[in-house]
C-alpha cells in the first residue's frame, strides 16, 4: 500500500481481510470504547465483529494483531508524530458531539457526508482536522479553558451559560453506579 492508497482491507497472519472504513462504523467502535457496561474482554469482540467482516475468521492467535491494526486505522495510519497533549481532560467526544462536527466537515468537503453511502474514515478524519472556526470548536475551546482552569471572557460565560448542555459531556454511569446514586437518594 503506497502513501496515497486508503486501506480497505487489513493483512493478518498473512491473511488478506476486509474492513469496514467507512466513519460510521469507526464511531461504532468508538462508541464501545467508551460505554462502561462492556468489560475488556466484550469490548475486544464487539470491536473485531464492528471492524472485520469476517471477524470470526480471523485465527485466535491473531486477534491481537487484528486488535492493533484497528487501533492503528483509526489513529488514522499512525503517519506524523504523535501530538503533544497541553490538557489532561477529555475535550471531545466522537458521539456526543457528532451533530457539532457534521456541518464543518460538510463545508470542508463540499457535501452532506450523512447522505453519502460510503465516506473513508480516513477522509472523515482528515477533513475534521482542518475544522476552523465554528460552533464546535467555540465549545471545544471553552472546554479547554475550563479544564485548564482559565478564566472565561463575558461572551464565553454567556455562550456556556445558555449551551452548557453542548459543552458539559455527559457521564455515563454504569447500572451499579446508577443503583448506587438511587440507594443515596
Amino acid at each position: 500500500m503506497s502513501g496515497y492508497d486508503l486501506p480497505t482491507s487489513a493483512t493478518i497472519a498473512g491473511q488478506e481481510y476486509e474492513i469496514r472504513s467507512d466513519y460510521r462504523a469507526v464511531l461504532d467502535i468508538m462508541q464501545v470504547m467508551v460505554d462502561p457496561e462492556i468489560s475488556d474482554a466484550e469490548r475486544a469482540v464487539i470491536t473485531l465483529d464492528i471492524f472485520y467482516p469476517q471477524s470470526m475468521s480471523i485465527p485466535n492467535d491473531a486477534l491481537q494483531e487484528a486488535i492493533n491494526y484497528v487501533y492503528w486505522f483509526v489513529g488514522g495510519g499512525g503517519s506524523g508524530g504523535q501530538r503533544k497533549r497541553t490538557c489532561k481532560s477529555r475535550l471531545m467526544d466522537w458521539i456526543q458531539d457528532f451533530p457539532l462536527m457534521v456541518a464543518p466537515i460538510n463545508h470542508v468537503l463540499g457535501y452532506e457526508i450523512r447522505s453519502v453511502e460510503y465516506l473513508h474514515w480516513w477522509t472523515f478524519l482528515s477533513a475534521y482536522q482542518e475544522i476552523g472556526d465554528c460552533m464546535f470548536a467555540q465549545v471545544v475551546s471553552i472546554r479547554k479553558k475550563r479544564a485548564s482552569g482559565k478564566k472565561l471572557d463575558k461572551h464565553e460565560r454567556e455562550f456556556y451559560r445558555d449551551n452548557r448542555e453542548l459543552i458539559d459531556l455527559k457521564v455515563v454511569e454504569t447500572d451499579a453506579e446508577k443503583e448506587i446514586l438511587e440507594a443515596w437518594m
